[in-house]
């Protein structure tokens, strides 16, 4: 029993890491999108990449909401900072073209898996 209690103790007192409140958080993950939304011009003028500001944009919004059920406010700070660290690598042109065009590779299909839809498609 006192291990439980030890534990509960523990996780109430979890400091968070930058936010406060989940309010705080969503503020923090508005600003991160706008300035992302902003600099979206420019990455795809300096890289060269072949994609429209829009079908950045539109990647942009996926990729967002890609991780919107996530609650825990420290994992959501946890994912602004990733974020932030992303915008100003790309901002900086500290990556490469390939390291950008990486965000469109995700949403591509799937492979086949099962022998039919590997001999369909043409694949080994």
């Amino acid at each position: 029993m006192a291990s439980r209690e030890a534990v509960r103790r523990t996780v109430q007192s979890v400091r968070p890491i930058l936010s406060v409140d989940r309010e705080e958080a969503r503020k923090r993950v508005l600003n991160l999108y706008k300035a992302w939304y902003r600099q979206i011009p420019y990455i795809v003028m300096d890289y060269d990449i072949p994609k429209s500001v829009e079908q950045c944009r539109e990647k942009l919004r996926e990729e967002f909401l890609k991780h919107k059920n996530v609650t825990d406010i420290r994992v959501i700070d946890m994912l602004v900072i990733k974020g932030q660290m992303e915008l100003k690598e790309s901002v900086e042109i500290w990556k490469q073209k390939g390291h950008i065009m990486r965000y469109w590779k995700e949403s591509q299909e799937p492979k086949p898996t099962d022998f039919l839809s590997k001999f369909l498609s043409g694949q080994n």
